[in-house]
């Protein structure tokens, strides 16, 4: 019996102190801007479902699922977009009928004031490589811009790393994602 209580105790303990906050999907957003030699796309990307625990107001953890199947490009419209959009979902790029969902989990976290030095696990294409980002949190909100190396999952078309004599064809490792959270 001392040990069922001591047990109930600590859960409770626990659990005061931590707590899961979910995130609020349709008030959250994920912008993308990718460039090229001649220019540059823009577009959205939906959060799938995601949670941050924080414990005494201190973040503490978080992992996301990214739909990777809602892709959209949104500087354009017409034929041309339908295009890139599936381009964008092909295997030259995210691969999204094999890969429909990317992951990111947050590893080490280094509070600064209202502010996170956060190192996360990127799952793209089934590939995981680690990230590094400031997240702002402010209240029910936290928000953040951060650069992805794209050919460290993969996908290469287009890399003048990769490729010659791409010319103005040549597009950017790196592509950039601003998230917007609420919970």
């Amino acid at each position: 019996m001392k040990k069922i209580f001591l047990m109930a105790a600590s859960l409770l303990t626990l659990m005061a102190t931590a707590q899961t906050k979910k995130v609020d999907v349709s008030k959250s957003s994920i912008t993308w801007v990718g460039k090229k030699v001649t220019g540059k796309h823009e577009g959205t990307i939906n959060i799938k479902e995601g949670t941050l625990v924080f414990k005494k107001d201190v973040l503490k953890g978080g992992k996301f699922m990214v739909d990777m199947t809602s892709i959209n490009t949104t500087d354009i419209q017409g034929e041309y977009k339908t295009k890139l959009d599936g381009h964008l979902k092909n295997d030259d790029f995210f691969g999204v009928e094999k890969f429909p969902v990317a992951t990111l989990e947050f590893k080490k976290i280094a509070k600064k004031g209202n502010v996170y030095s956060i190192t996360a696990d990127l799952t793209i294409k089934g590939i995981t490589k680690p990230v590094k980002f400031d997240l702002t949190v402010d209240k029910n909100t936290a928000t953040t811009t951060f650069k992805i190396d794209r050919t460290l999952y993969g996908i290469k078309y287009g890399s003048g790393s990769f490729f010659d004599n791409l010319g103005d064809k040549t597009i950017d490792n790196e592509f950039e994602l601003t998230v917007n959270l609420s919970f």
